[in-house]
């Protein structure tokens, strides 16, 4: 080593290379990921549902497997979940979604759903990234059932106990 280094700040500008190299001045310039239709394509996943999302700009109709989202969805809970994307990025109305979903029940596609969309809208227009983000929605939900153990009646239930 030619230089001996006295201080951690002397470290500091060693390690960076520069003096006054900021943190803040390394942003990520994002570009939107389109195919040749205009739409943009993403994969979301909640419990055992998977989904595949394509969105383009549109009227807002939202199919789903082929049927319209009021008629797949039908509880009001899950047509919800499914539009809060676009309630929090303002953009209600703007898009068109086509999804195809397999696996798992009805809560777990609209979840499936919702993340697909989320994923979807910020690839679409990166701009929408931090307010989708900040809501948690390009998130993937990890927490699955756990499986069942053998010598239990569920993963954690044991057979009743009886002494006689």
């Amino acid at each position: 080593m030619a230089e001996e280094l006295k201080s951690l700040d002397d470290l500091k500008s060693a390690v960076s290379g520069t003096e006054g190299a900021d943190a803040a001045e390394v942003t990520i310039n994002r570009e939107p990921v389109r195919d040749e239709l205009g739409r943009s394509y993403a994969t979301g996943k909640r419990k055992d549902a998977v989904a595949r999302v394509w969105v383009k700009p549109g009227t807002g109709k939202v199919s789903v497997n082929g049927k319209e989202m009021s008629k797949y969805f039908a509880r009001p809970v899950l047509q919800l979940i499914v539009n809060q994307p676009f309630d929090v990025s303002g953009v209600k109305g703007e898009f068109d979604v086509y999804a195809t979903v397999t696996g798992g029940g009805l809560s777990g596609q609209a979840g499936a759903v919702k993340h697909g969309i989320s994923k979807a809208l910020q690839l679409f227009d990166p701009a929408l990234r931090s307010s989708l983000k900040a809501a948690g929605f390009l998130t993937r939900d990890s927490r699955v059932v756990e499986r069942k153990k053998f010598g239990r009646r569920k993963a954690r239930r044991s057979f009743q106990f009886s002494k006689r």
